[in-house]
């Protein structure tokens, strides 16, 4: 199975977003990344509630990724309209009980999703890899796009491969973060399933669209 694409709508042209969203899903793109935040968990606010459940209406075959980066993130699910179809991303260290937010989001019809910041070890998953669809590991500090890569985390995406496997659970691994044309090749390598690309890759000023996306898709087979 080749990686799969998320572009992050953060990075995309705003002005044009329905006619990006198709696009996407005619070029097969799998997801669409889509970012909140409540100027709490993390400083910085993106879409609200309203633009969230707006991107529905565009989508055909493409699914909403949508990374919540908030305290007490359950409070949103309603209105973002969260269901079958989605991905949900809750992040470990805003949830006061994540193994509740997670069965909420299962219970929705979503796929449920744990990410992790730099910080946090990857052992902190373990108990959860039974309720996830997959873990998005944050190579990045999350709020702001165009950041570096954290240290170690090339080794850390690949000590996080290695507990998943032996732990014998299908669970997918999105990394999120400098998703770059340098680094997803050795992403792919070690372990990561599903790519977050941004403004080093994808959405940068080197390809338009169309041949960014298959560039990147070549890059992670």
């Amino acid at each position: 199975m080749r990686g799969m694409l998320s572009p992050s709508v953060m990075c995309a042209d705003l002005l044009h977003l329905a006619e990006e969203i198709e696009n996407l899903d005619r070029l097969g793109v799998e997801f669409l990344h889509i970012d909140f935040m409540d100027n709490k968990f993390v400083p910085n606010i993106t879409f609200d509630t309203n633009m969230v459940r707006s991107f529905k209406k565009p989508m055909k075959n493409i699914r909403r990724d949508i990374h919540i980066m908030a305290f007490e993130p359950q409070q949103f699910f309603d209105a973002m309209e969260i269901g079958e179809n989605d991905m949900v991303s809750v992040h470990l260290e805003a949830c006061e009980d994540a193994h509740r937010v997670l069965k909420d989001i299962k219970d929705r019809g979503a796929s449920p999703c744990l990410a992790i910041s730099p910080d946090t070890p990857v052992e902190a998953v373990v108990e959860y890899l039974d309720e996830v669809y997959a873990i998005l590991l944050m190579t990045v500090y999350p709020g702001f796009a165009g950041q570096p890569m954290a240290p170690g985390s090339m080794d850390k995406l690949s000590a996080l491969r290695k507990l998943i496997d032996e732990s014998g659970k299908n669970v997918l691994i999105e990394v999120d973060g400098h998703v770059s044309w340098n680094h997803c090749g050795e992403m792919r390598s070690r372990g990561a399933d599903i790519f977050v690309a941004g403004s080093s890759s994808v959405y940068g000023k080197s390809y338009p669209l169309e041949e960014a996306v298959n560039k990147f898709y070549s890059l992670v087979q």
